[in-house]
């Protein structure tokens, strides 16, 4: 049975899903109409940048209250869940859909190579933090199994009194720390997408923020239609 944080957080992200799609038409668009000045171009790239912020205002506003709700999240399909890492799209992901982009792109959109260089280092500076949170949830991962963890799971066996409020102490330290490294990863998330756009010309931000929205919505619809014949077949 749903809470009221997954109720809430379900029906905002239908709708910001909903709202990048009609994105991603305005970028389909810029993209195929040559005439857009660079100022229009900005202002749309504007507006996703904006919209992605939103996210995680909200995102942030509802872990919040339930951290782990995102780490089981109903407003997901099975395919979304499977592409994500700490409770979000994977930092260095970015820059494999860039290259792949680039074998694609027109003379009018190359890459300079001072770009690339810019982007090279960029990308090793986001696979360091990623590693760095990683190593970070693997010795949360090792405090659960510690001593002391093992002696709450002990007394949360004993309902009442002195321990259930050292259980839920416990608890609310796990979600504190869960919380932290969430944050720490969306961080890292946010930071890689400014950095990528500061380093992108207009033109080529459009091109990769229309990759990365269609990417989302796809992922969505064809997460949904397989979810949706599994349980009609009864699976």
């Amino acid at each position: 049975m749903r809470n009221r944080v997954e109720e809430k957080f379900l029906e905002f992200y239908d709708n910001w899903v909903i709202q990048l799609e009609q994105y991603l038409h305005q970028l389909l668009n810029a993209r195929n109409n040559n005439t857009m000045t660079e100022i229009e171009l900005r202002a749309l790239i504007s507006k996703l940048t904006t919209h992605h912020k939103a996210y995680y205002i909200a995102k942030w506003a509802a872990i919040g209250e339930d951290v782990l709700a995102f780490f089981g999240p109903v407003w997901l399909n099975p395919l979304e869940k499977a592409c994500f890492w700490l409770t979000g799209w994977k930092p260095s992901t970015a820059f494999r859909m860039l290259e792949r982009l680039r074998k694609s792109w027109s003379p009018t959109v190359v890459l300079l190579e001072a770009q690339v260089t810019k982007l090279e280092e960029l990308r090793f500076k986001t696979k360091f933090e990623e590693q760095k949170i990683e190593r970070e949830m693997e010795r949360y991962q090792v405090s659960m199994g510690d001593r002391k963890m093992v002696e709450i799971a002990r007394l949360g066996c004993h309902v009442g009194g002195e321990s259930v409020v050292v259980v839920e102490a416990a608890v609310k330290g796990l979600a504190t720390g869960l919380e932290k490294m969430v944050k720490a990863a969306d961080c890292v998330r946010l930071k890689t997408l400014k950095g990528i756009l500061d380093i992108l010309a207009p033109p080529q931000c459009v091109e990769f923020l229309a990759a990365a929205a269609a990417f989302q919505v796809q992922l969505r619809r064809w997460g949904n239609q397989r979810h949706h014949v599994t349980h009609s077949y009864g699976y």
